[in-house]
């Protein structure tokens, strides 16, 4: 192998005139930490709905729940972004259509919706997972209490089952960010697609990758550590993670 390493390529200027490599790789660091994150405040909100339906004794909400999880978490994620992309504008009205193909940022609107719908199925059957560990007695109890159904899941279930699923909620945040790399196939540059862009320009591709996979490394590494952190300090006893 007759490959020219040069480490110094990180701080020549890039071609689009935007300062150096280095700089294009962290503006998409950026923004996959953006992405990551929407996408992970959706799949908690939708997540949540959805997981507490599959748990309500009415066969609508099951019904609707599975539904949900079934579609989003059968389908291969690059399809789904396909299809939210290039094939919902030509399925809307006319006009509905053109809105969405002229919407600003449309891949990174595109990518964080759609990646945070994928997890929401992942995160709906956790929590339901979490519920359904509880004993059956703290929901007698919340009923005793005079709590409505919503109220005991306020204020008794939701708070339990949160606690108990924390670190495979942690493993699902971890995935939210690393499948935003699979947004460079609807073309949102962040930190995969600014490394391929790199290795484009400059054909020094072991550097470009070699320095995008460090930063996904420190971003998990973060990540882990403060999540521990907060495993630690909401952790039940008698439970998973309790003393």
């Amino acid at each position: 192998m007759n490959y020219h390493w040069n480490w110094g390529i990180f701080f020549e200027p890039n071609p689009m005139g935007t300062g150096t490599y280095l700089d294009m790789l962290l503006s998409g660091l950026v923004l996959t930490l953006k992405t990551g994150v929407l996408a992970w405040i959706i799949a908690l909100i939708f997540g949540s709905i959805v997981g507490v339906m599959r748990t309500l004794p009415s066969k609508a909400a099951g019904w609707f729940g599975f539904c949900w999880v079934e579609f989003f978490r059968n389908m291969p994620l690059l399809v789904q972004l396909f299809l939210w992309f290039f094939v919902l504008p030509e399925l809307l009205p006319k006009s509905a259509g053109l809105w969405l193909k002229q919407l600003p940022n449309a891949p990174f609107w595109t990518a964080a919706i759609g990646i945070g719908f994928f997890m929401s199925a992942r995160v709906a059957v956790q929590l339901q997972a979490g519920i359904g560990s509880l004993p059956r007695g703290q929901k007698m109890a919340a009923t005793a209490l005079g709590l409505t159904t919503i109220q005991g899941y306020r204020y008794v279930l939701l708070p339990m089952a949160f606690r108990i699923i924390l670190p495979p909620l942690t493993s699902e945040f971890l995935n939210t960010i690393k499948n935003t790399a699979v947004a460079i196939t609807i073309g949102l540059l962040e930190l995969t697609g600014q490394a391929r862009s790199m290795q484009e320009f400059s054909f020094q591709v072991f550097e470009a990758f070699t320095a995008a996979t460090l930063l996904y490394l420190l971003v998990n590494a973060v990540v882990v550590t403060a999540m521990r952190f907060l495993e630690r300090y909401v952790a039940i006893p008698g439970y998973i993670t309790g003393k």
